[in-house]
């Protein structure tokens, strides 16, 4: 059961003012780090349930969120808005400091195969999780190879290689340089005994 019961004012306010300063909802009003990577799926920041009206009006059918289905303001407020708006929500969480695991890797390459689109993909602030997902989507969907798919994982898209989340392009790099050279698929790879994140 959620903290927040946005059946009341009360409830509704609180789980708003939390969104606007526990999540930093404040920085995402304007800017939304929203990219199109192809006539079907769009990534960005944590939406706002105005930003989610917006993109059902762009055709949005499906909300892939990465951050996981958490007992937080920006999760309730989430949900509530998809429900309204007869949008899919999807929790498929990532995470953005350590590689992806297996099964999280077969989840996304399920998800591009069985969603309806248009969809959206979104982690907290668009950089990270929604770089990595954004990989599997031009790999898995669109059939690109992970050399090309993994300028996901760019400044482009506020993604620094720099930090904790380096480890993101440390993982696909790894593939390029070690494995595929190899002919071994990337799926195959991550199957694999050699796979160990």
């Amino acid at each position: 059961m959620s903290s927040y019961d946005l059946s009341t004012a009360v409830g509704r306010f609180r789980a708003k003012w939390d969104y606007v300063w526990k999540d930093h909802a404040f920085l995402r009003r304007w800017f939304m780090n929203a990219h199109w990577l192809g006539p079907d799926l769009v990534r960005t920041n944590q939406p706002s349930p105005r930003q989610l009206a917006y993109w059902k009006s762009q055709g949005i059918r499906t909300v892939i969120n990465l951050r996981g289905a958490r007992d937080e303001a920006y999760y309730a407020l989430e949900k509530d808005a998809c429900a309204k708006l007869g949008l899919t929500l999807i929790d498929a969480p990532l995470d953005s400091r350590d590689p992806p695991q297996t099964d999280r890797i077969h989840r996304a390459k399920r998800l591009f195969e069985t969603i309806d689109y248009p969809v959206l993909i979104h982690c907290k602030s668009g950089a990270d999780r929604a770089g990595m997902m954004a990989v599997f989507y031009r790999h898995f969907h669109l059939g690109e190879p992970i050399s090309e798919a993994i300028g996901q994982l760019s400044k482009k898209y506020l993604h620094h290689r720099e930090g904790l989340t380096g480890v993101l392009d440390y993982t696909l790099e790894k593939y390029l340089k070690e494995v595929e050279p190899t002919g071994v698929s990337f799926l195959d790879w991550v199957d694999s005994p050699a796979y160990d994140p």
